[in-house]
């Protein structure tokens, strides 16, 4: 059956098209075969690191602490983000399956924003767990209690999922004629499917960059203000020891925070103020803006966490490590 029998033209648009179509990397095309081997490798590698982090902090009674409860979060998050895209695009690349019902490009559309949304607010968290932890130390475990981990982790996440449906609902609602179905991008974000419409979409901008600037710029303002206040507080210790001590602790969460924010800006303002740029370089870092955190964290906090460390070379030398 042809997914694209029942499309509709009016005025030389197309009316609510059924089916929509992903090209992938504009201008790559003939090599998109190599590229989706290292992005494969590249979600692999995110499935096991993450997946293993999960399983050795549920194990690890020790890790049981906030700060290792907020990296299974952010871990559980990264799986779902980097699943949310990768199967379709591998289909893109190595299959030739470019096509997608509308509507299930608009649940993808919705998954990924809200996953990225998710993954922020989990970062703010985990800066103010560390500012807690360092500024407060003696409240530190009456704040920050297993029922308020439950509720920030569910609160970040329904905020998120509930700002960026409006988002949708404006393209379900109002763009009813569209130029053309083929997408140049190699999942469904949400300005290359509003820039397809043959209508005004000035309130499909407004409501994207609103959706961008309360949930990412206000986490980064806070965590920024987190570290600030962390800072000022470490260096007023009065021993060496002591400041490497809570530094240490802050260093893995700061590279993290840092490589998902600056990915993040450069892929934002490329995307929609870099003119000369070649698409093909936009399309590029959107998908490592998604598929690079997820890669990393794991790699980062595995590295920087000795209970982690400890644990994996548990693993890796006993038959039997739990």
């Amino acid at each position: 059956m042809n997914l694209k029998a029942n499309v509709f033209k009016l005025n030389g648009t197309i009316f609510m098209p059924p089916v929509l179509t992903l090209i992938g990397i504009p201008g790559l095309e003939s090599v998109q075969f190599w590229i989706g081997i290292p992005f494969c490798a590249m979600y692999i590698i995110a499935l096991f690191g993450n997946s293993l982090l999960l399983v050795i902090i549920k194990s690890e009674h020790s890790l049981h602490e906030p700060m290792y409860l907020f990296l299974a979060m952010l871990g559980a998050t990264d799986i779902a983000l980097s699943t949310c895209i990768l199967p379709k695009m591998l289909g893109i690349f190595w299959f030739h399956l470019p096509d997608i019902y509308f509507d299930a490009c608009l649940f993808q559309m919705w998954l990924i924003h809200t996953f990225q949304c998710t993954e922020s607010g989990i970062l703010l968290a985990m800066a103010l767990d560390r500012y807690v932890a360092i500024c407060d130390p003696l409240r530190h475990a009456t704040i920050f209690t297993h029922k308020l981990l439950t509720q920030i982790g569910m609160g970040v996440m329904l905020r998120a999922a509930l700002l960026v449906a409006p988002c949708l609902i404006l393209i379900k609602c109002r763009l009813k004629h569209f130029r053309t179905t083929v997408v140049s991008h190699s999942y469904c974000e949400h300005m290359a499917i509003v820039k397809l419409a043959a209508e005004d979409i000035r309130v499909n901008k407004i409501c994207g960059l609103f959706v961008a600037f309360s949930i990412l710029g206000f986490y980064i303002i806070f965590i920024t203000v987190s570290y600030i206040r962390i800072f000022i507080t470490v260096f007023n210790l009065p021993q060496r020891e002591a400041r490497l001590k809570a530094l240490n602790t802050c260093i893995a969460h700061i590279c993290v925070f840092l490589e998902f924010y600056l990915l993040g800006f450069f892929s934002f303002f490329t995307h929609r103020f870099g003119f000369h740029i070649p698409p093909y370089i936009h399309i590029l870092l959107s998908n490592l803006y998604l598929l690079v955190p997820p890669l990393l964290n794991p790699i980062v906090y595995g590295v920087k966490t000795k209970q982690i460390r400890d644990r994996v070379s548990k693993i890796l030398h006993s038959t039997d490590p739990f």
